[in-house]
């Protein structure tokens, strides 16, 4: 009799999701509260689709930047904490072995089972030193691509957003006649997007299409309420 395979199913690159996340949620909210914010004190949509150009351009750019050095910087931590780890195994055996048996102690291990295991880093260090890196210090292996990437779909995603909450001005004359249709644009692409993050990752798709419907809305509201009163 066979039996069938068993199959499980996890969510991977969580890593491409936050950045999708980042950058498509600032680039739906920032440009949408500008774009409210100026059509509350100007009339003409020509005026709100140049700022909100050059802001959508500005912002992708900082955005950008801003994964991209994150990303260099957990690879820079990693490798020095990889280097620190190299040196103790060296010149501070007995202490690693000591935090080595204390990892598996936590996991109900005894000194029985863990010796063998003991036996086998110090026979391959390279095992060891990446095993000191994941259980003690909580440190994954960074993709090497993954500043590049980082950069790029933070910077895109919030280009891509930024758009949505434009277009309405690009076709309607007047900035306050268009306010209510970018309104509507910037409302359903956060709602859907909020609703395929919850869906991807938390497993409760309307309370976070809700959170990112509701976000959106205050901001532009703050935005489009401060604006009349300065104008």
């Amino acid at each position: 009799m066979t039996s069938a395979a068993h199959c499980e199913r996890h969510f991977s690159g969580s890593e491409t999701v936050r950045d999708i996340v980042i950058g498509l949620s600032d680039g739906l909210t920032v440009p949408f509260a500008l774009a409210a914010g100026l059509a509350g004190a100007a009339a003409s949509s020509r005026l709100v689709v140049t700022a909100g150009l050059a802001e959508i351009a500005a912002g992708a750019i900082a955005m950008g930047l801003g994964g991209y050095l994150a990303a260099r910087g957990d690879a820079e931590h990693y490798a020095a904490e990889k280097k620190r780890e190299e040196e103790e195994i060296v010149e501070k055996p007995h202490a690693e072995r000591a935090e080595v048996a204390a990892v598996f102690r936590h996991y109900g291990l005894g000194d029985a089972q863990i010796e063998p295991i003991l036996a086998s880093f110090e026979k391959n260090e390279t095992a060891w030193v990446d095993f000191m890196m994941r259980f003690e210090l909580g440190l994954e292996r960074p993709d090497p691509g993954r500043s590049r990437r980082a950069a790029l779909t933070i910077g895109g995603a919030y280009a891509v957003g930024g758009l949505v909450p434009l277009a309405p001005y690009f076709f309607i004359p007047y900035a306050r006649a268009a306010l209510s249709w970018s309104a509507a644009c910037a409302f359903c692409a956060l709602f859907a997007f909020g609703w395929a993050k919850g869906r991807a990752t938390t497993g409760n798709p309307w309370r976070s299409a809700g959170h990112m419907a509701l976000v959106g809305a205050l901001a532009a509201a703050a935005a489009f309420t401060l604006a009349r009163l300065v104008s």
